[in-house]
């Protein structure tokens, strides 16, 4: 199995930009303690400062679900969401890497769902 990026590309409410970092950082410190969860990132967009860019590393798709039916995802997730105009997650499977690292290397996935 390859692995798997969970994104989110998130725009809180005009002045919650900091309890939206407070929250989003708790719930990702949870996030990475689970099983197959890796490395959380969040990320500022420098041409549109209102919208902020999440990628976690998971180590499979089973990781990603077992997350996302934990029994304390939802109520989490709400009080990063009380805080959020927009937000629109989504899943990537990693399919091709490029580098000078021994990690770099095309990953056999298949492109089609």
């Amino acid at each position: 199995m390859s692995q798997i990026y969970t994104t989110g590309s998130w725009t809180p409410h005009a002045g919650h930009e900091e309890a939206f970092l407070e929250e989003w950082q708790s719930f990702m410190d949870w996030a990475t303690s689970l099983p197959g969860a890796g490395e959380a990132v969040l990320s500022r967009d420098q041409r549109a400062p209102e919208r902020f860019l999440s990628f976690a590393v998971w180590e499979s798709m089973e990781a990603v679900r077992g997350w996302k039916q934990h029994p304390e995802f939802k109520p989490r997730m709400g009080r990063v969401q009380d805080h959020i105009d927009k937000v629109a997650p989504t899943e990537l499977e990693v399919v091709q890497r490029v580098g000078s690292g021994p990690e770099t290397r095309r990953v056999p996935a298949p492109l089609a769902p």
